[in-house]
């Protein structure tokens, strides 16, 4: 392809990803994964070179814009480079014309930016959002050490803050290694990797990991935990949780699952209610400290969004709060850096149950904030959390 022809594909693959957003559809990741499957004709170097483009129009457009071109022209209103690709040329974008309005540039939309401000964030931090993120991956100690991991990957890897973390440079295709496939490490963020930390879990507790997804978190358990004890894993989402025996055979890890029925989920937990010692609450969230990764999410979110998550989080702590033993504890986690789904979320809890206290929280990097933590990007390099340690009376 031509460098025209680039920008022209990277113009069309944004017009999906906005009416996406507009919708609440799918991720730009899964819309431009399919996008290229059904254009196998697009080589590798194109791909890379138009992905590229994409996402650097999503980052640089704080509003959702109007269209692919008028995200691309603000691309291109920053870059000569790529203004000359808008020529005419065939399968290339028309010319720019004396008239044309690129997309407001910016971090957020005005009315997000005012809620990331009151929350504690300045316009530096920010910024740091829509930097690229790197790649840390965990040792799994049920296999192997971090020390001795180090020595089996192709690439240079710096320890990161945590035990087990390791920190490789952005876009590694980690997952593509011989290591990867013998269940030697797992893709993680060092930030969820501390997050996992927090609620220091040791063999021989009953854990149940209550949102767990896929299960990235709770393959961290089993490896804190040493595969000894019980470990249960949990979520309504039965596409997402069913990805997680082959991962935790990959990994030797020793998981029970149990899928959830929404609005129900306590009968699928009847048999461990008030007997549990520890629960991970990774709870639904914005995601706004995810947005080194997911830069279009913000392009989602509104008051209404905002509020409909700080719910779910408070139904699903009163359900972890159903579940522990006296004096055992609540581990709750949010990939949000807005206070409504963090300190606020924990002080509305220990308000609506008796005895219930926020314990201190100790972790190798972030900062205090309200009854909990926080890491972000522009202080830690890690992606956004928010996490809070609560104990039963």
């Amino acid at each position: 392809m031509t460098p025209p022809a680039r920008a022209q594909a990277a113009i069309d693959l944004l017009d999906a990803v906005i009416v996406a957003a507009r919708g609440q559809g799918a991720s730009a990741d899964r819309i431009a994964a399919d996008w290229f499957r059904t254009r196998r004709f697009v080589g590798s170097k194109d791909r890379r070179a138009i992905r590229d483009l994409v996402w650097h129009a999503i980052r640089v457009c704080g509003d959702i814009p109007g269209n692919g071109r008028v995200a691309m022209l603000r691309v291109a209103a920053d870059d000569p480079a790529v203004a000359v690709l808008f020529d005419g040329s065939h399968y290339g974008p028309a010319p720019i014309a004396p008239d044309e309005v690129p997309a407001q540039a910016g971090i957020a939309p005005d009315w997000l930016m005012t809620e990331l401000m009151h929350s504690g964030h300045d316009q530096a931090e920010l910024a740091a959002l829509l930097t690229r993120a790197p790649l840390d991956i965990r040792a799994n100690r049920l296999r192997i050490t971090r020390d001795d991991l180090i020595a089996q990957l192709p690439v240079a890897a710096e320890p990161g803050p945590s035990p087990d973390a390791l920190r490789l440079p952005p876009g590694t295709q980690a997952e593509a290694w011989p290591a990867f496939a013998q269940g030697l490490f797992e893709v993680q963020d060092a930030g969820s990797q501390i997050a996992c930390g927090i609620i220091a879990a040791v063999p021989g507790e009953t854990v149940v990991d209550l949102c767990a997804g896929a299960g990235g978190k709770t393959l961290a358990l089993a490896a804190a935990m040493n595969n000894g004890g019980r470990l249960i894993a949990c979520d309504i989402d039965r596409t997402r949780l069913s990805r997680l025996p082959a991962r935790a055979a990959r990994a030797g890890a020793t998981v029970e699952t149990r899928l959830l029925d929404g609005g129900r989920e306590w009968q699928a937990l009847r048999d461990v209610m008030g007997q549990v010692d520890a629960v991970l609450v990774d709870a639904p969230c914005t995601g706004t400290g995810t947005w080194r990764r997911n830069p279009e999410a913000r392009w989602r979110l509104s008051p209404a969004v905002i509020a409909r998550y700080v719910r779910m989080q408070a139904q699903v702590l009163d359900l972890a709060a159903g579940l522990v033993r006296p004096g055992g504890r609540i581990t709750f986690i949010t990939c949000s850096l807005l206070d409504a789904e963090g300190p606020d979320a924990i002080a509305a809890f220990v308000a609506r149950h008796h005895g219930w206290r926020a314990v201190p929280i100790a972790a190798p990097i972030g900062r205090p904030r309200g009854a909990g933590w926080r890491l972000t990007p522009g202080h830690d390099d890690t992606d956004g959390f928010f996490f809070a340690n609560l104990v039963a009376p």
